[in-house]
């Protein structure tokens, strides 16, 4: 890309820099000139004061409301009323959690991808979990069991933009060894699993969810997860992504791909943190489309051998640790035909990582 493009900077260093490493880079620092425009695609506390160091303008919404937001304890005092979409839950001292001989949610203030995220079926996984965290808060929720649907949105102007779902692809090997663990997004599977009153009620989540992150402040992209009970069908809120989620990059090359003349979701993001008045019009409708990401794991595979048309991109990362991403596959069409089904894509790809 770099070679293409003569805006693309490389920054020579024997390992790869996260983005306070980055930005303090002195090679870095010869390209960015005072009061240049940053945007990262996590702010943090860190990343906000070596911007404010160098005179850059940070473009990225305040990292303590960001904080708030997503972390799963401060997350239910913001919420406040909105937490009725939640999960019935509740807050404890790790030490003093119940077995009540019933299965739960545990998680800890902070994760990623699922990684701070316990089912908690048995009384030992509580009790190995109270030894090794004894003080530590955490968030209790009920077990829900059915699939997990995402979107982007954004706060723009004073209007609340809400973008595509996409089925979450959680939890199925070879790609990951975590059950809770997001490998992947398919845009296509919703439209035939959620009926318009689901999907009704998902907006009116979402939008409720927006309207509160615009009276704190918010401006840009915000994700929000929700889980489907297999049984009754009602939807839960699952999780509030206060960032650029990692899906939006794709998401919008297949909108572009789509309908290249309207605006993507990226566009958006860009246009609401640098305070450009929107257009007012729908964000661009994919009806297909998905991505997977092979995760780091103790025999993860190195490698895809399948070739096909419907693949876009096949991205290699040389990320080591467990849990990370290894592989990532994008296709312009769906991989899955049902809850933790893949079809016939989607077993294609499966089988051709090695």
């Amino acid at each position: 890309m770099a070679a293409k493009h003569t805006n693309i900077f490389l920054i020579t260093n024997p390992t790869a820099l996260d983005t306070s490493e980055l930005l303090e880079s002195a090679q870095t620092k010869k390209i960015i000139q005072p009061k240049d425009f940053i945007l990262v695609f996590k702010n943090n506390v860190i990343i906000e004061k070596i911007c404010q160091r160098n005179s850059w303008r940070l473009l990225n919404p305040p990292a303590h409301l960001a904080e708030t937001v997503e972390s799963k304890i401060t997350q239910i005092t913001w919420l406040g009323r909105l937490a009725k979409y939640l999960p019935p839950h509740d807050v404890h001292i790790c030490e003093q959690i119940p077995w009540q001989n019933q299965k739960f949610i545990l998680q800890f203030n902070h994760s990623h991808t699922g990684g701070g995220t316990f089912l908690i079926d048995t009384k030992s996984k509580l009790n190995d979990l109270k030894n090794k965290f004894p003080k530590r808060p955490v968030r209790t929720m009920t077990y829900i069991k059915g699939p997990v649907f995402t979107n982007n949105n954004l706060v723009w102007g004073n209007k609340i933009f809400i973008g595509n779902i996409s089925y979450q692809i959680t939890g199925i090997p070879p790609f990951t060894n975590h059950a809770f663990a997001t490998v992947g997004n398919d845009w296509g599977l919703p439209h035939t699993m959620l009926s318009k009153k689901q999907l009704q009620q998902y907006n009116h989540i979402v939008r409720a969810v927006g309207t509160k992150l615009k009276k704190s402040g918010w401006k840009g992209l915000f994700g929000v997860d929700v889980i489907q009970h297999e049984k009754t069908g009602q939807l839960y809120l699952l999780e509030i992504n206060a960032r650029q989620p990692a899906s939006t990059t794709f998401e919008s090359e297949l909108q572009s791909v789509q309908n290249p003349s309207k605006t993507t979701l990226f566009d958006a993001h860009l246009a609401a943190l640098l305070g450009i008045v929107p257009q007012h019009k729908p964000l661009t409708i994919i009806q297909t489309g998905a991505q997977i990401v092979q995760r780091v794991t103790a025999t993860a595979p190195k490698t895809i051998t399948l070739q096909h048309p419907s693949i876009l991109h096949i991205i290699y990362y040389p990320n080591t640790a467990l849990g990370s991403d290894l592989i990532r596959i994008q296709c312009n069409e769906s991989i899955m035909k049902k809850h933790n089904k893949f079809n016939s894509l989607g077993t294609k790809i499966s089988k051709s990582i090695c």
